[in-house]
């Protein structure tokens, strides 16, 4: 029977002082699921344990080609990575888990008809989106089929909030833009730079983050100096910048998604203009990093995972990523909040007796039947509810810096509070 095999991998995964479910949460998230699937099993029906050995089919969207595959490869292959672990210790009952990937190329039009062949290919539920144009372009799709989607990198706060919350089938692991831009707008505040000039590109992320950065400076009563608003591709924003200078700017926010944020630091750097660009997480890819080398020295953005082993779940993520994808992960927060979606749904799953995976039934497990699960961004104990799709809470949140062409905490004090683990609030 399963749950004997099952015994098996726990009791070779954990030192005997500790095995027992509620020690397994310090060890490696494979015991974790192990010993979590044994507590379902013994509840389960029996033929639900060691009946079907039927693939649980699972959907992936993401740009993986293109110009955003700098995040959505790191996406992928932090799912890969966890649906690798789950089915290492027996997938879900003896049904291992099996993905069903889609190429979107963050082009909208694509990502909705990619969206279409997930369903009609009968996933049970869906793991993507990347880009919030996209995103926002087939999420209706998944709604209207009842069939689950949690998204765990598209930042854009529609994506969470289009449809009534207890409606919803459209859930989140990632820091919404509406809790981003206040964090950063807080912090160039405490900082002095008083004088902001919006760079944001004319997509739905752009927009979206533009109205985000808006409302959170009017909270502060500030206005932008100057906003410049432009085309993905761009490769020249002199003028604009030249613009910003002559407005009294001493601080560039940016929002956009790839290349153009490098196009900025460049633009600055030619002009001489030296003052601090900040913005979203995007400010962490290889784009922005690579783009403008020197340039982009000193650059704050948002983060909810900066790639150090400060405990010992992400020092396991770190390392079997690195083992796995042979080098460090190029974008971490798109592979540590894909890998812990990954988990939240397996865990989803493990809430529901009877074995039925229907749509109906892995929402309400979401919802609010699952176990906590200790993961690699944080501890999801009852990350969603009928209220409340989006599992990361602006207490999660820390701000990183680019130094040395690579991302590190801003604050030493934050770095210190990231060894303890923040819980939803």
């Amino acid at each position: 029977m399963i749950s004997i095999a099952l015994s098996a991998v726990v009791s070779s995964a954990i030192p005997g002082p500790v095995r027992h479910w509620q020690h397994v949460r310090a060890w490696r998230p494979v015991a974790a699921v192990a010993a979590a699937l044994l507590a379902v099993g013994a509840l389960a029906p029996a033929q639900a344990q060691i009946g079907s050995t039927t693939p649980v089919r699972i959907g992936v969207v993401g740009p993986f080609s293109g110009p955003s595959a700098d995040f959505g490869v790191p996406m992928l292959n932090g799912i890969k990575l966890a649906v690798d672990e789950i089915n290492a210790v027996g997938g879900y009952l003896g049904r291992p888990l099996e993905l069903v990937v889609k190429d979107d190329t963050a082009n909208p039009d694509l990502g909705r008809k990619v969206s279409q062949e997930l369903l009609a290919e009968k996933v049970v539920a869906t793991i993507g989106f990347c880009n919030t144009g996209v995103a926002l372009k087939a999420i209706d799709l998944f709604q209207d089929a009842k069939s689950p989607l949690i998204v765990p990198c598209a930042t854009g706060t529609a994506v969470t909030a289009k449809y009534p919350a207890p409606d919803s089938y459209i859930f989140r692991v990632q820091a919404r833009d509406a809790i981003q831009a206040p964090f950063l707008v807080d912090d160039i505040a405490r900082r002095g730079w008083d004088k902001v000039a919006i760079f944001a590109d004319k997509t739905g992320y752009g927009e979206g983050g533009y109205n985000d950065v808006v409302a959170a400076l009017a909270a502060k009563n500030l206005k932008p100096v100057h906003v410049a608003r432009f085309d993905l591709g761009v490769k020249d924003l002199t003028a604009e910048l030249t613009a910003a200078r002559n407005a009294g700017a001493n601080v560039v926010y940016s929002y956009t998604v790839g290349p153009e944020n490098a196009t900025i630091a460049n633009g600055k750097k030619a002009l001489g203009w030296k003052v601090p660009q900040v913005g979203p997480w995007p400010l962490s890819f290889p784009f922005f990093l690579e783009g403008a080398k020197d340039a982009a020295e000193g650059a704050l953005m948002v983060q909810t995972f900066i790639a150090e082993p400060s405990n010992e779940r992400r020092a396991s993520f770190l390392s079997g990523y690195t083992r796995k994808y042979q080098g460090k992960v190029a974008v971490p927060m798109a592979a540590a909040n894909a890998y812990d979606a990954t988990y939240l749904l397996m865990y989803s799953f493990l809430g529901i007796r009877d074995g039925n995976l229907n749509g109906k039934a892995i929402k309400e497990s979401l919802e609010g039947k699952m176990k906590t699960y200790y993961g690699v961004v944080t501890t999801y104990d009852k990350p969603f509810s009928t209220q409340d799709k989006d599992a990361i809470t602006r207490n999660m949140l820390v701000m990183g810096m680019v130094k040395n062409g690579a991302i590190t905490f801003a604050y030493p004090e934050d770095a210190k509070r990231n060894l303890i683990i923040q819980r939803k609030q």
